[in-house]
């Protein structure tokens, strides 16, 4: 059975996500609250969920009613259709292991932030509502890396190594891998966080000397010792 993707629209979870976003703490060098209207930082910021839930619907309640959420989850399901099987071919071939999840579901949000859940059943990750269609594509194969590296003896390897911490920097750092081998399934290129700038480019130079996953992560794993996460 093959790997499926399916996207999704829940109001809640997207309610919950914009309030998240509000309140939660910069990744990796990058605050979300950048993006974030400060009408809707006004409604969340500093609260408890249920003590804004009730305004923060009411807000968005023309974004969320709008006929264009359903063609735009019809479109990217197609449009993932298109690619996943070569994506997937690809990001087992590279890392050397197989995509043992079956199912996943991606859930439109009208925040900017896209987190993801490795381990529910079934795993799933947000896509961003505004997006454009590359985007969106790129954004679906950027979080389903994650999740495959979660969900392989990769994870343990790495964290029994340098720790949870540094083992969620590599991962993020890992997405470099897109742009050397991917683009062309979506067109546009992955952007980094501050904080992963120099990893990145050790990445993308490791990786055009020799396309080695484990030879890679071994020497990221050094680097990352030598240098802390930058």
């Amino acid at each position: 059975m093959k790997s499926r993707v399916t996207v999704k629209f829940d109001e809640e979870k997207d309610l919950k996500n914009i309030w998240d976003a509000c309140n939660s703490k910069s990744s990796y060098g990058y605050s979300w609250k950048k993006s974030i209207s400060k009408n809707i930082l006004n409604i969340c910021e500093k609260k408890e969920y249920k003590e804004c839930k009730e305004e923060l619907a009411d807000t968005m309640k023309m974004v969320h009613n709008s006929p264009l959420i359903k063609l735009t989850t019809k479109t990217l399901t197609d449009g993932w259709s298109k690619i996943s099987t070569e994506y997937f071919r690809r990001l087992e071939k590279i890392t050397k292991r197989r995509f043992i999840i079956k199912k996943i579901d991606a859930y439109l949000t009208t925040a900017g932030r896209c987190p993801y859940s490795p381990n529910k059943n079934p795993p799933y990750f947000y896509i961003n509502f505004f997006s454009n269609i590359p985007n969106a594509l790129h954004t679906m194969g950027h979080e389903l890396m994650h999740i495959h590296l979660h969900n392989t003896d990769w994870w343990k390897k790495v964290e029994g190594e340098i720790g949870d911490s540094k083992t969620h920097d590599l991962k993020e750092a890992f997405t470099e891998l897109l742009n050397l081998e991917f683009t062309d399934l979506w067109i546009v290129r992955e952007t980094s966080y501050p904080n992963h700038k120099m990893l990145r480019e050790y990445i993308s130079k490791q990786w055009k000397k020799k396309k080695d996953f484990d030879k890679l992560t071994n020497s990221c794993i050094k680097w990352i010792k030598k240098n802390g996460v930058k």
